[in-house]
């Protein structure tokens, strides 16, 4: 692809195309990093970015770059074909779907797929190898469902959704519009529900639903609960990573996103646009606010206000943290301080 084509592509994007240097056209193959990247490639660098010095070696083909003069005048003297963007990043993404465009499989159904009498597919609909589709359960226009995938009684999936390799959603799963669900993700599984007696545990039957918005994106191998009674929802936009367990009857509200490992457990409250990052924990019924930001490994036990950062196990504000991690490492020091204090005492 041209680059000159690229660029006239971007220009309908969301990336803020300011303007491109005229003259050199390079024809693009792909993209890579900036220090890996061959003279038939496209790479990107934002302000402050760790690979700018990499500029000066680099072997790349075009370049999108930020409103920055000295990344702007070293691209000039290397002779480096570059457009400048207000969003370096989200240009590059906008590039990748034009450099490798997607193949949406036919809209047919395969014949080893097993669907039943009272099922609906709707238009426009691809159905691949060995998907099982139960009863009363439907499948909306223009959606993708992969190998494998299977498809309980009573479930709805909404137009333009994709279902990758053996995902599995249970009765009661609902997804809105565009929803993702990668491989080996299961929605609307059962809780972890249980009831103690005398004679052991007596198992709750779990009998809610699980509501995915619009755009919702489920990672490999990540799983949602459905609850005893009313619903678990996560919100429109909500971006989840792999390996991540979210709770029965937990609620998260539009655009958050959950890094790999992060477990939420039942009954918790996310508000809109929370990040969680990897390996958080939540617990039971916990409560965080809108745009509240959690590091690695944090523990949420209660509340967190909106748009607090907390760290830590258990969770606190993030700047408190730092100091007490800083002070964590001169531990051994103050101990021998304090028995020396203590020897030296008299009693």
């Amino acid at each position: 692809m041209r680059f000159s084509s690229l660029i006239k592509a971007l220009q309908s994007g969301e990336s803020g195309l300011l303007w491109s240097q005229p003259g050199q056209d390079p024809v693009l193959s792909g993209a890579a990093a900036l220090d890996q990247a061959a003279n038939d490639q496209l790479s990107f660098l934002e302000p402050g970015n760790a690979l700018s010095s990499a500029l000066s070696d680099s072997a790349v083909g075009a370049l999108l770059l930020p409103d920055q003069q000295d990344l702007i005048d070293l691209a000039s003297q290397r002779e480096i074909a570059f457009a400048v963007v207000s969003d370096p990043r989200l240009a590059f993404a906008e590039a990748l779907d034009c450099l490798h465009p997607r193949q949406r499989p036919q809209a047919e159904i395969h014949p080893t797929a097993v669907i039943d009498a009272r099922a609906v597919v709707g238009p426009g609909t691809a159905i691949a190898a060995r998907v099982c589709i139960g009863a009363g359960s439907r499948v909306g226009a223009d959606c993708i469902v992969h190998p494998g995938v299977v498809i309980y009684d009573d479930v709805v999936i909404g137009d333009g959704c994709e279902l990758h390799a053996n995902a599995v959603l249970h009765p009661g799963s609902r997804l809105g519009r565009r929803c993702v669900v990668n491989s080996n993700a299961v929605v609307g599984s059962e809780g972890f529900g249980f009831v103690p007696t005398a004679k052991g545990w007596r198992k709750m039957p779990q009998t809610g639903l699980v509501v995915l918005e619009d755009g919702v994106e489920v990672g490999c191998g990540s799983t949602i609960d459905r609850p005893s009674v009313g619903e678990t929802r996560i919100g429109a936009g909500t971006k989840i990573d792999n390996l991540v367990q979210i709770g029965h009857g937990v609620s998260t509200g539009r655009g958050c996103a959950f890094a790999a490992q992060v477990g939420i457990a039942g009954g918790a409250r996310i508000g809109h646009g929370v990040i969680l990052a990897g390996q958080v924990g939540v617990a039971n019924r916990a409560v965080v606010g809108d745009r509240a930001i959690a590091s690695s490994k944090s523990g949420i036990h209660g509340e967190v206000a909106s748009g607090e950062v907390v760290s830590g196990y258990p969770a606190i504000p993030n700047r408190l943290w730092l100091r007490c991690s800083a002070a964590f490492s001169k531990l051994p020091e103050l101990a021998r301080t304090v028995r020396e204090l203590k020897r030296n005492t008299p009693q």
